[in-house]
């Protein structure tokens, strides 16, 4: 890689054309668009849809560089770099000439640009192989005009166009204008590399395009950005969720040296969306003037509807609403008949509490408001989101905010919602156009977040006389996160429930799923793997407890729960979701999660004897379209301290594209699933966040992170096949394989999230 980041795609490509160097970049290729089947699915059904035009994300110099656009946020997956893997490798560019940039928000000109749900390379990766397959078709095409011979005899070697009958080779450089110049091969013309051949794809020998200045400290992230003039801005927001400010007195904040200006904002009525929660902002010379200056706002607050908001007692009506029945989401036979004949009834309560996604780098963004047009640097999941909302908190055209999107220092979903982006284009207006940095502290950051949702899963079997179970009800009881964007939502959507709840495949006659109402006090959003972290904790601690109650080895009686391999309708299991994926394509493999169980117990060493005080704990969870299970083996003194020796964790995503990414992701996935298991929480007290920092809201330091974390990637036939997502599924079974572990180990059935002291009492 000769170039790396250079995160300025717009003078990149500007100065190309400049130049008279380049070529395969401007139109707008919206042809596919035209015919899509009215039902759409994967990145064709997301909003903007899926563009797969070389001329959009694709460049070549005269000097040969190749130039890939990335238009998702880099947050510390790789997707710049496996982008560009598998762009190159169908163009069959040689990776020493090749630089990525990254492509500003323009949903309009690059289609959907979120970088959630675990759909980067998920949804792209054949679009891309099109991208790269009819750019390398299009320099061909331009080399054979050049020799006046049938393209049919110009084939490519790595960064070269040859003829072999004649001898000659150019290189891209060479042909990049007149192949700026043809039209871009349609679909069904291009022609793919052997996979056989494959250069990056699936080698996992690539470095990260940009790990070079993210080691080094000269990458760029939203809270690092300086513009000219800029000036630095805290926000005091309400204390609880629905309040407002009712009286202030800034008299002695605009004595702080370097205050310049505090801003009333005003609250946004409930649910407010990512608008801004109001509050008054101190606008200062430096952030922490600014800091200074909040410190002494004289501030009063009408706390509004959820002040009395309490998580202790809020869990109590979760558990009650879990204990009467709710909302039929899914029905197979006779659930409530069948569980009161069984031989035996077995029942539990788990329950998971708010969980905060707590990046490194805390929302920060600078905003810069020029007559009716904003202009935006900072990090984030979403440009489109950013530029939706900042149009409509200022009023002007959505096409008239622009969008700089730089890296993203640790997002996990919270940078999905632009409210600190909002924040920071009101107070730049209010600053009369003057660049404004908003940042959040780490407080702010826990105070004022979108929360991970609070949840009770009530799981009740019915067993027959060999422990097996003839009957399963699950009640889930979880505030919506749709109750943050709409009014009366007081149960879980259809995605939510689709995340593990619904679609429970086991091979069970009666099944019943129930959702009870539950309502909604704070700010909740999506934090990584979403709903089905609840999910996966009670389902597969729940199968723990029935092997248990059956005498049973938990590895074999979960085996035996999912039943032999077969594929089922999602449709079949009151999953109308699916995580928008094409059920024909994506239907639930038994098979798939079966193989991810043995895999990960046969490589954890099941069944051989541990030392007293050990034990292993074993989960599977289908989430994101891929399935994943995980061993985890933990140690437990006499003092209940908790140390993990081993994980192993066997994941089957489909095509790996990426190797050492998808390593790093699960391994990653592994430390988040064991942090919010034994120690993420974030509970309330008179509508109030009550952690304030690391200190408070803790997160799994090195010393207790697992000692040895194997990841066993399954292989897949063909790189036709459809590809599951990456970035989320390893964190679900993380938290019922390590408390299944506990129990192992000491005989301790843990329920309730996080474990903290529990081991010690």
């Amino acid at each position: 890689m000769s170039g790396g980041i250079t995160n300025l795609s717009r003078r990149a490509v500007l100065m190309g054309l400049g130049a008279g160097t380049f070529v395969l970049a401007g139109g707008l290729g919206n042809v596919s668009n035209a015919q899509e089947a009215p039902k759409k699915y994967g990145g064709e059904g997301m909003p903007g849809g899926l563009k797969d035009d070389p001329r959009l994300f694709v460049a070549v110099a005269a000097d040969g560089t190749v130039t890939i656009l990335c238009h998702r946020a880099e947050m510390g997956q790789g997707v710049r770099t496996s982008w560009a893997m598998v762009v190159a490798d169908e163009m069959d560019a040689d990776w020493a000439h090749v630089t990525v940039d990254q492509a500003p928000g323009d949903e309009g000109r690059y289609g959907n640009q979120d970088t959630d749900g675990s759909r980067s390379m998920r949804h792209h990766f054949q679009a891309l192989r099109r991208i790269g397959a009819a750019a390398r078709q299009m320099l061909a095409a331009a080399a054979a005009t050049r020799w006046g011979v049938p393209v049919a005899e110009v084939t490519v070697d790595h960064h070269s166009l040859v003829h072999a009958a004649s001898g000659r080779r150019l290189g891209f450089g060479d042909v990049a204008e007149a192949a700026s110049s043809l039209p871009v091969p349609a679909r069904e013309t291009l022609t793919f590399k052997d996979p056989a051949k494959f250069r990056y794809i699936g080698r996992g020998d690539v470095g990260l395009v940009d790990g070079f200045d993210i080691t080094t400290g000269r990458a760029t992230y939203g809270i690092d950005v300086r513009r000219d003039d800029m000036v630095h801005a805290v926000v005091a927001r309400p204390p609880v969720h629905g309040g407002k400010l009712a009286h202030y007195d800034v008299t002695e904040a605009l004595t702080v040296p370097g205050v310049l200006k505090v801003i009333v904002l005003n609250a946004a009525p409930l649910p407010s969306g990512f608008l801004p929660k109001g509050g008054l902002a101190v606008v200062a010379e430096n952030t922490w003037a600014a800091l200074q200056g909040r410190d002494k706002l004289k501030l009063a607050w009408d706390d509004g509807p959820n002040a009395s908001y309490d998580s202790q007692a809020y869990r109590a009506e979760l558990e009650a609403a879990a204990r009467s029945p709710g909302q039929v989401v899914r029905d197979d036979g006779d659930a409530p008949g069948a569980l009161k004949t069984a031989k035996r009834q077995i029942t539990a309560e788990y329950y998971i509490p708010h969980l905060a996604q707590a990046p490194m780098e805390p929302p920060a963004a600078v905003a810069q408001v020029t007559g009716n047009r904003c202009e935006i640097w900072g990090s984030t999941q979403a440009p489109q989101t950013t530029r939706q909302t900042v149009a409509k908190v200022l009023n002007i055209p959505e096409a008239n905010v622009t969008v700089h999107q730089t890296l993203v220092g640790g997002g996990f979903g919270r940078k999905s919602k632009p409210d600190y982006i909002a924040e920071a284009a009101l107070l730049s207006r209010a600053m009369d156009g003057r660049p404004v940095k908003l940042t959040f502290t780490r407080t702010d950051d826990l105070h004022h977040g979108y929360l991970h949702t609070v949840s009770v899963e009530r799981l009740e079997a019915g067993l027959d006389a060999k422990g097996k179970p003839v009957a399963w009800l699950h009640r889930t009881v979880a505030p919506s996160l749709s109750a943050t964007f709409a009014p009366g939502v007081k149960h879980e959507t259809a995605a939510e429930l689709g995340m593990g709840a619904v679609n429970t495949p086991f091979a069970i006659p009666n099944l019943r799923v129930e959702n009870p109402e539950a309502e909604i006090h704070t700010r909740i959003g999506w934090f990584r793997s979403v709903s089905n972290i609840p999910h996966a904790f009670a389902v597969q601690s729940f199968v723990a407890e029935l092997a248990a109650a059956a005498g049973r080895d938990p590895k074999d009686y979960l085996l035996d729960l999912i039943g032999p391999a077969r594929q089922i309708s999602p449709a079949d299991m009151g999953d109308s979701w699916n995580h928008k994926e094409d059920p024909a394509l994506y239907p639930y493999d038994t098979g798939r999660l079966r193989a991810v169980v043995e895999r990960a117990a046969k490589e954890a060493g099941w069944g051989k004897p541990l030392p007293k005080g050990q034990g292993r704990g074993i989960a599977a969870h289908r989430s994101f379209v891929s399935y994943t299970a995980a061993v985890v083996q933990v140690a437990v003194d006499a003092q209940g301290k908790l140390t993990i020796p081993r994980v192993d964790i066997a994941f089957d995503c489909g095509p790996v594209i990426n190797p050492d990414r998808v390593r790093a992701q699960l391994e990653g996935a592994v430390i988040q699933g064991i942090s919010l298991a034994t120690l993420g929480e974030i509970s309330f007290k008179a509508g109030q966040v009550q952690q304030n920092n690391f200190d408070t809201y803790e997160v799994t330091r090195i010393d207790a992170a697992p000692k040895d974390i194997r990841v066993h990637l399954m292989p897949a036939a063909t790189y036709d096949a459809p590809l599951g997502g990456v970035g989320e599924p390893g964190v679900p079974p993380i938290a019922p394989a390590l408390l299944n572990a506990v129990f192992a180990a000491t005989g301790k059935r843990i329920r309730s999230l996080p474990i903290r002291d529990q081991l010690k009492t």
